[in-house]
């Protein structure tokens, strides 16, 4: 691109707070439309977790938590759904930048429990009995803080293809 032609770009951009120029006909056939969309991402992560409350005796866990209290571990490749909700944006169309929510996802929880032991690895875990239903509040409480855009709506986490939780947030309770 010549540089002449990017100036005047750059110069465009600048009359309108950093939007790209329009002309008077795009302006006029270009439009979202009103109404609630709910945007999902999905991230893959594998962990190891143990089930296990410690005010209970070994017996009361094995009998209450089963193959999932070995104390030697076990794992899941994790799925986890996010959902924003929220009306288009009039300028780009979207809820949310796909491309951000993964950000987002990728920080938040994918960096800190890909590859992790849930029980003793990740900080926000601490003291926590890593369960699925467990495990989507605090992710919830983890990513919620970075949406910026639309409203966090739900968090789904299957720990098995045939076994998930979803949560709603605080005020769906």
């Amino acid at each position: 691109m010549s540089r002449t032609l990017a100036t005047k770009k750059t110069a465009a951009r600048s009359k309108n707070n950093g939007a790209p120029a329009r002309s008077a006909r795009s302006a006029e056939s270009v439009r979202s439309l009103k109404g609630l969309v709910n945007v999902t991402r999905q991230v893959h992560f594998n962990s190891a977790h143990r089930l296990y409350n410690p005010a209970f005796s070994d017996s009361w866990n094995e009998e209450q938590f089963g193959l999932c209290t070995n104390p030697h571990w076990h794992g899941h490749n994790y799925v986890l759904e996010v959902t924003v909700r929220g009306e288009p944006d009039d300028i780009t169309g979207y809820v949310i930048d796909l491309g951000e929510l993964k950000r987002v996802l990728n920080e938040t929880i994918v960096k800190k429990c890909d590859h992790r032991n849930l029980n003793e690895e990740v900080d926000f875990l601490r003291g926590v009995i890593p369960s699925t239903e467990n495990l989507v509040i605090a992710f919830w409480n983890e990513i919620e803080p970075h949406i910026k855009s639309g409203k966090l709506h739900s968090v789904r986490l299957y720990e098995t293809p045939r076994n998930f939780a979803e949560y709603f947030g605080h005020s769906a309770s």
